[in-house]
């Protein structure tokens, strides 16, 4: 038995991938300039 999937559903999959990206991105890229900050702000000192 062969299961296909529609491309309407594919495109939902793929557009909903593509946003948990971006999130997930941009919530990395966040952080990552968080504690680069924190590391400046500990060395002048």
């Amino acid at each position: 038995m062969t299961t296909y999937i529609f491309f309407d559903e594919a495109l939902r999959m793929l557009t909903n991938a593509y946003l948990l990206s971006v999130v997930l991105l941009m919530a990395a890229s966040g952080i990552g300039l968080a504690v680069i900050e924190t590391i400046e702000k500990t060395g002048e000192r």
